[in-house]
């Protein structure tokens, strides 16, 4: 909201008058009614490992972050390019794989990612989108410019509080809304849903989408339920579906209907028994036969997670490079790979400073950060890295950025990152803006809502 003297910046200003003429107490009942209009429409998440449990509300703040259009501009291009890049690198080596032959990537990077899947070798996907759906995780550098700090590329959530914070803001704060000029995002649902026809075999014009949710006890339930009545479309669940000769069917009330598009937010190891895990109880038995004949589109497609590897992520400039023949628009976090003995050696003597991530792992899983680590926490973490070095890779401690929150009554900083959604189906298009994810506890670092974080909406304006 400041600049380094001390000055509001120009695009806060709407907000700032506004807070400045607001009584405390008034803050304080917009606070009381946007948690009410979030526990009214049950916008809620599972916080898993916690003794209690469960299902919680999502925190959401009231103070919105505001990025101006020119920035936002520079960080559209760089997404754009990104998810570009990486569309092709998936085709690459889901079929030529002339960028494993070039040595761009090494091989056994690819090959020993849990991720990758052999079954998907020389499958075409309709129009070579593997990445329909992307969610991509930026912070700030010391000087204040955006870059990568993960690729969400298997089932990215989270879309559903950009858009349910966004209705929240604009009945809570609806004049300095008007005044800053805030850009749409209201027609995300309608973006992926035109994005997923655009997907359908053979080009149906009004193909059978369905979303498929791993059901009631996934932590982003409240988000598949939504997406789905945004877009007029049918929740299923696996057992809901069933494939014969290498079609797959909905059951409805009045018979078997046939499904051309899945939007699915289950996992590859649980989308079909008969392909992967065997029990899985979350998929349909044959559906992969019906996607490998090229009767169902998947979106995601499978085996996808291959380019959000995080041990891949740091090849991700070079593969840009490679593919586009430009140099990347947003640039990566340094990253160590701990697979190869310098870097491991590198982060095993400086572990107290750096992040250690687990290569497969999203959500907040799988990680510790150095700074913030007890002695025991980091002595088993070693012992990790030891026992499987290809598992994990360093990065060093990031101080992300922060942004004015409204915290226990009254103005506090809070660190935030900020994950846009990129969509992909006859072209790529992004709303302006995304999910703004703040760490709520003071000091933290950690974000992800599946570890306590929350929210803020962001809104991109015109400076």
């Amino acid at each position: 909201m400041f600049d380094a003297s001390g000055a509001v910046r120009s695009h806060y200003a709407p907000l700032f008058e506004m807070l400045e003429e607001s009584p405390a107490e008034d803050l304080r009942r917009s606070k009381q009614e946007s948690d009410l209009i979030f526990l009214n429409q049950g916008i809620t998440f599972t916080v898993y490992g916690k003794d209690e449990g469960t299902e919680r509300i999502f925190p959401h703040d009231l103070l919105p972050r505001i990025i101006t259009r020119k920035e936002w501009q520079h960080v559209e291009a760089g997404l754009t390019q990104r998810i570009t890049a990486l569309n092709l690198f998936l085709k690459d080596i889901y079929n030529e794989g002339h960028i494993l032959r070039d040595g761009i990537v090494p091989r056994e990077l690819v090959y020993t990612c849990k991720y990758f899947r052999r079954q998907m070798r020389g499958l075409r996907v309709p129009k070579d989108v593997y990445i329909a759906v992307t969610g991509t995780d930026l912070i700030r550098d010391l000087d204040g410019n955006f870059m990568v700090l993960e690729d969400n590329l298997r089932v990215p959530s989270g879309v559903s509080y950009m858009l349910t914070g966004r209705q929240v803001m604009k009945r809570i704060f609806p004049k300095v809304f008007r005044q800053s000029g805030v850009l749409p995002i209201e027609d995300y649902p309608q973006a992926l849903l035109q994005s997923l026809r655009a997907l359908s075999p053979d080009g149906k014009d009004e193909p059978t989408i369905v979303l498929l949710t791993p059901g009631v006890y996934n932590s982003a339930y409240f988000e598949h339920t939504f997406l789905a009545r945004q877009m007029g479309i049918e929740l299923v669940e696996g057992r809901d579906l069933i494939v014969h000769d290498c079609v797959v069917y909905m059951r409805t009330t009045s018979g078997l209907k046939r499904v051309d598009v899945i939007y699915r937010r289950v996992d590859d190891d649980f989308i079909d028994p008969l392909a992967f895990r065997y029990d899985s109880i979350l998929g349909v038995p044959g559906l992969f036969n019906a996607y490998r004949a090229g009767n169902v589109t998947l979106a995601n497609a499978i085996g996808t997670g291959i380019a959000d590897d995080k041990a891949l992520y740091a090849y991700v400039p070079r593969i840009i490079k490679y593919y586009l023949d430009q140099d990347a628009i947003l640039p990566n976090v340094e990253t160590f790979i701990l697979a190869e003995e310098s870097s491991r050696q590198y982060v095993l003597d400086n572990l107290e400073k750096m992040v250690v991530k687990a290569v497969g792992e999203s959500g907040g899983y799988g990680m510790i950060i150095g700074p913030h680590a007890s002695r025991q926490e980091l002595a088993d973490f070693r012992q990790k890295i030891l026992d499987d070095p290809r598992n994990y890779i360093g990065q060093p401690t990031l101080m992300l950025s922060r942004a004015p929150c409204f915290v226990d009554g009254g103005f506090d900083s809070r660190h935030v990152d900020l994950r846009p959604y990129i969509l992909y189906g006859d072209k790529i298009s992004i709303v302006p803006g995304g999910l703004t994810r703040v760490a709520l506890r003071k000091g933290s670092l950690v974000v992800n809502s599946s570890q306590g974080g929350g929210s803020k909406d962001t809104w991109v304006v015109d400076e």
